[in-house]
């Protein structure tokens, strides 16, 4: 897998641009996990019989696509990696899709999400801290249903992530005789939102429900509190996994209400069995990136992503403490047998024949003004997978 006595371990971040505020505390985690196993003589590789010191190769990709593609494949063909990491997201994953697979390298998906990426004839991809994105809202459209809260606009992303979970909600909707009375497709980089809320006002809408990433949940809700519109129930996405970026960006005010989708440590899921728990993570977090981490908006001692980015190292660390043959298909294996008996702070890591996860699925959860005037959590559909 790499040197004698070393394992190479590389993966991309964004320093900048639309996905660093989730992308860097994604990697504060990994990188944390990395010091942990470093502090205590190494990873275990059981193929080898030995541990060995892991070594963090990691560039920049800037939140592009397009530059990403280029940085995965010289992690392989100049770095010759051991263990393959994707950086945040469908977006920046798509690329290193293919790299691994002309290369027969397993690809750790931390948090790309999206359906496709996943195939009966590709063993070389294993997803690592979320469900697949067709599955997020299945607790949703229970919710809107059970609710009966009806006239449902939609706003979506046209990407992996975003379409899928539109898809999803839409077909459960129209099953129930409710069909959207909006479905809008935008761009990704979208900033612009006032024609949605017009055309939702305008059919009466009791529900907007916005789909994509951290900077359209802020234009989002900025445009929502400005625009003087009121709806009976209002979600986003993000605002679940990095409430301190949406509070610092759009203001208490304008999440206080609203739905989200509800993930560690803000929704609380079964003790782990391995790993650390919400306050050791917590104490235990990367300091020398506490800095890089505040520069994109990640405010506060402990976010999802962080949990995601050290959940990956976990899901690693057990795939080589397991394997009985260092490749990286026995590195899958180890992984296909793991699943549903290992339980993180992220939940239970449930994998399909595909590679996908099915385990560790969201709740939905309200956002509400506390006591202190700090936002909480009160969970109102439970997740599965837990």
């Amino acid at each position: 897998m790499s040197g004698a006595g070393e394992l190479t371990v590389g993966t991309l971040y964004a320093g900048s641009g639309p996905f660093a505020s989730s992308s860097l505390p994604e990697f504060a985690g990994l990188r944390l996990w990395v010091r942990r196993v470093n502090a205590a003589g190494g990873v275990w590789v059981r193929a080898l019989h030995r541990r060995q010191h892991v070594r963090l190769i990691a560039y920049n990709d800037r939140s592009s696509a397009a530059r990403a593609g280029p940085l995965y494949a010289r992690l392989l063909s100049r770095d010759h990696v051991g263990i393959f990491v994707a950086d945040f997201g469908s977006v920046l994953t798509a690329p290193a899709i293919s790299t691994a697979q002309h290369d027969g390298v397993l690809l750790f998906d931390q948090s790309g999400t999206g359906a496709s990426f996943f195939t009966a004839g590709n063993p070389y991809i294993v997803l690592c801290d979320l469900p697949t994105s067709t599955v997020w809202p299945d607790g949703l459209a229970r919710l809107l249903v059970a609710r009966r809260i009806g006239r449902v606009a939609l706003v979506y992303g046209r990407n992996y992530f975003d379409a899928s979970q539109d898809q999803t909600i839409a077909a459960a909707l129209t099953l129930h005789g409710d069909e959207p009375v909006v479905n809008q497709g935008v761009a990704t980089g979208n900033s612009d939102y006032r024609d949605f809320m017009a055309a939702a006002a305008a059919r009466h809408a009791s529900a907007v429900i916005e789909l994509g990433y951290t900077s359209n949940d802020i234009a989002f809700l900025r445009q929502l509190k400005a625009s003087g519109h009121r709806f009976r129930f209002v979600f986003t996405v993000f605002a679940g996994q990095l409430p301190g970026v949406l509070r610092h960006a759009v203001g208490t005010g304008a999440l206080a209400g609203t739905y989200s989708y509800g993930f560690p440590p803000f929704v609380q899921r079964l003790p782990p069995s391995v790993g650390l728990t919400d306050h050791g993570l917590a104490q235990a977090l990367d300091p020398h990136f506490a800095d890089v981490v505040g520069q994109a908006g990640a405010t506060g001692p402990l976010n999802f992503l962080n949990i995601a980015g050290y959940n990956t190292g976990l899901v690693i660390g057990a795939a080589l403490s397991q394997a009985t043959t260092a490749t990286q298909l026995g590195l899958r294996a180890a992984l296909t047998r793991l699943s549903g008996h290992l339980r993180t702070l992220d939940g239970t890591f449930r994998l399909s024949a595909n590679g996908a996860q099915v385990g560790e699925i969201p709740a939905v959860a309200r956002l509400l003004v506390g006591r202190g005037g700090e936002l909480v959590f009160r969970q109102v559909e439970h997740a599965g997978g837990r």
